[in-house]
This record gives C-alpha cells, sequence and structure tokens, in this order.
C-alpha cells in the first residue's frame, strides 16, 4: 500500500529574461541600457570638468557613431527576420491559391457590384434566426429573418439596401451577425464564413498576408479549408476494339 504525500508541490524552473528573448531584442535592450549610461556619464564628466582643460568631445562623437551603427544593425536585422517570414511562410504559399475556392472563419465582407456575400452554419434546427449586416460603427444596415433554420450551412446574399431600401455604394467592410433559437428560446451555437475565389493576394504594412476573396481582404491566418475552383474534368476512355 503506497501512502500519498501531501503538501509538496513542484515549482518550474524560473526563467530568466534573456532565455525568452531572441538576440535582437536582447540587444536592443542592452544597447538601450548602455546608451542611457553613456548620456549620464557624459553628462556627470560636463558638469565637473575642469574649464581650463575641457574634455575631448570626438571622443564622445565617435561613441556616439558607434552605438548609432550598433543600432541600425539591430533594425536592420529586424527586416530580415520579417522578409525571412514572409517569404518562407507567407506570401509565397498564398500565392499558390489564387483562382481557388477557399473557406475562411471570417464574418468581414465588401460591398461590391451591389452585393456581399456570407455563409453560416447553424449547429442544429433552429425556430427563429434573425441576421444583421452591421457597417463599420457598429450600426445595422440591413436586418431580416430567413426562412430556412435547418441545422447545417445556409448561404447568405446581401443586396445592398439599407433599411430604407436605398442602394449603399461599394465598400465596406460589413460584418454579418447571426442569432438563432430554438422552441425553448435556448440560443443554437452558430458561427459565420466565408467561401469563394481567391483573387488576389497581397500584404499589408505590418507584414499580414491577405487573400482577397469576393472583394473583401481575409488574413490567410482565418483560411480553414483550399479546394480546386472546378473539379478535374475525366478523361473520356475509347473501348477497345470488339470489346
Amino acid at each position: 500500500m503506497t501512502t500519498p504525500v501531501s503538501g509538496t508541490t513542484t515549482t518550474p524552473p524560473a526563467t530568466t529574461p534573456a532565455a525568452t528573448q531572441d538576440a535582437t531584442t536582447l540587444g536592443k535592450n542592452q544597447l538601450a541600457t548602455s546608451f542611457n549610461t553613456f548620456l549620464t556619464l557624459l553628462t556627470t564628466q560636463l558638469k565637473n570638468q575642469d574649464p581650463l582643460s575641457p574634455l575631448d568631445s570626438n571622443q564622445f562623437t565617435q561613441q556616439l557613431v558607434q552605438m548609432t551603427g550598433v543600432e541600425q544593425q539591430l533594425a536592420s536585422n529586424d527586416l530580415l527576420k520579417q522578409l525571412v517570414a514572409n517569404t518562407g511562410a507567407g506570401i509565397s504559399q498564398a500565392v499558390g491559391v489564387i483562382g481557388k475556392n477557399v473557406t475562411a472563419s471570417s464574418a468581414d465582407a465588401q460591398l461590391s457590384g451591389g452585393k456581399a456575400n456570407w455563409n453560416y452554419n447553424l449547429s442544429r434546427d433552429a425556430t427563429a434566426v434573425s441576421i444583421q449586416v452591421v457597417d463599420a460603427k457598429g450600426n445595422v444596415v440591413h436586418a431580416e429573418a430567413p426562412s430556412d433554420n435547418t441545422a447545417g450551412d445556409h448561404a447568405f446574399t446581401w443586396n445592398g439596401k439599407d433599411m430604407t431600401g436605398q442602394q449603399i455604394s461599394d465598400g465596406g467592410p460589413y460584418t454579418l451577425k447571426v442569432t438563432a433559437k430554438d422552441s425553448t428560446g435556448t440560443d443554437v451555437p452558430n458561427n459565420v464564413f466565408l467561401h469563394g475565389t481567391v483573387t488576389g493576394v497581397e500584404q499589408d504594412s505590418t507584414g499580414k498576408t491577405l487573400l482577397t476573396i469576393n472583394g473583401a481582404k481575409i488574413p490567410w491566418s482565418t483560411v480553414t479549408s483550399v479546394t480546386d475552383a472546378t473539379p478535374a474534368t475525366p478523361v473520356p476512355t475509347t473501348p477497345a476494339p470488339g470489346a
């Protein structure tokens, strides 16, 4: 029989800041500390220098130039890291999905050509479903209650008209919000997603890869599936003679 030992806890080893930082980040921190120390020493020496024998300003200038050079080198390292990341796993891979159908877990779509398209999934049958289209400022520009509330995937197309029936100019993004309830008033879980053909790939100023789907720019990270836009056409076979 084994007697359990109580009151014993295992404490994970402490992680030092240097262990969790890469070389560039650590270098920046050390440079900032050194620069602050240098300025403190410089100020102290200037206050206490001998007026008859002033300090040589060339030495301070050289040290400032050296620190500036190190700072520029660290900035270049950051840029190179970003370029490597973008080339290795970003836009170079995303370009391969141009012309393919993708599904993305995003509720944002663009009004293009007077319409915007979404898809949503109901986890089970619902008694009442409410759909709202919301603009970037949080205003509800369209609302309706669909008649098909069965479990599964549903497609929804907004004709671009607001609550008064006026046509809204192309643009966006617009967000689709779906609320579903069953006969007992309990919420029916649902999720909104986009499905369409990728027509373009780009990167924003932060290096994030964006796909253009139905006129909307969707982060590459939200893509959940990729399929061929047109299924392969089977090659007809010619029966062998005498078959």
